[in-house]
């Protein structure tokens, strides 16, 4: 049974037709990344398995459970079976770092802070932080530090399910690596199912085991990572080269 099941889940916002009927499942103990264009749907997708959005039809379970229909304090129960790590970190400016990689813990699983402070220092060892980083404002971070932050966050809590959210938006390449490489020991060392969604290919072929594209809201192609070079699909072909031309048009505004 996959982790996570989605089956011909469909969204729309007025007239325009974002989700055509997504088909994607996610094995247990699998890194899966949904590669694509902007506005293709990735974050539409991410958001209706979050629970954000309400999908108008098809089916999203998790272990099994479909979370569509299930009631709040039902949906609450599932919540705590993920991580997230957000594409802008989202990380409080309000609270010290530690605090924030505690969030989850206080907030979500009822920790008291006394306990869910070593918990979070672990968190931030474990993707090369100190415990004097704990003490800063995410303010006083780079940009490559807030996504350690961010990270440790998302796997404070030891999750069954991960989530990533364009995780190297933003970062510079070297840095972009280093996130790559604690995303897949975070994962591997929680033995957590992750999905992804991003469109950085460097990212996508470090971290999947899986990889599927979306396009114009439907899935086009999925396999393991080793054969995306392989895919014979020419809309794949044209994204991971990063081509102008191509049956991907993109649209462009003239003023």
């Amino acid at each position: 049974m996959p982790k996570i099941a989605l089956q011909d889940v469909t969204k729309s916002f007025g007239k325009k037709k974002v989700l055509r009927g997504i088909t994607l499942d996610v094995p247990a103990g699998k890194s899966v990344v949904v590669i694509g264009g902007s506005g293709t749907g990735k974050s539409v997708m991410l958001k209706c398995i979050l629970g954000l959005l309400k999908p108008d039809s098809g089916s999203i379970k998790i272990d099994g459970v479909e979370i569509t229909t299930l009631h709040p304090w039902q949906r609450e129960n599932i919540m705590r079976k993920f991580g997230m790590l957000f594409q802008g970190g989202a990380l409080f400016d309000s609270l010290p770092v530690w605090e924030n990689v505690a969030f989850g813990l206080v907030q979500g699983k009822r920790t008291s802070r006394r306990k869910a402070r070593p918990i979070a220092y672990e968190a931030l060892a474990k993707v090369g932080l100190s415990e004097d980083v704990g003490q800063l404002s995410p303010s006083e971070l780079s940009g490559g530090m807030q996504k350690r932050v961010a990270l440790a966050r998302a796997i404070a809590s030891q999750p069954e399910i991960i989530f990533f959210d364009e995780p190297t938006t933003g970062l510079d390449p070297i840095t972009a690596d280093v996130i790559n490489n604690l995303i897949v020991e975070s994962v591997q060392h929680l033995g957590a199912t992750a999905l992804s969604i991003t469109h950085d290919m460097a990212s996508a072929r470090k971290i999947a085991d899986i990889i599927a594209m979306i396009h114009e809201g439907k899935i086009v192609w999925q396999g393991p990572a080793s054969e995306i070079d392989h895919s014979g699909n020419e809309l794949v072909d044209q994204f991971i080269h990063g081509r102008a031309q191509g049956p991907i048009k993109m649209a462009i505004n003239h003023q």
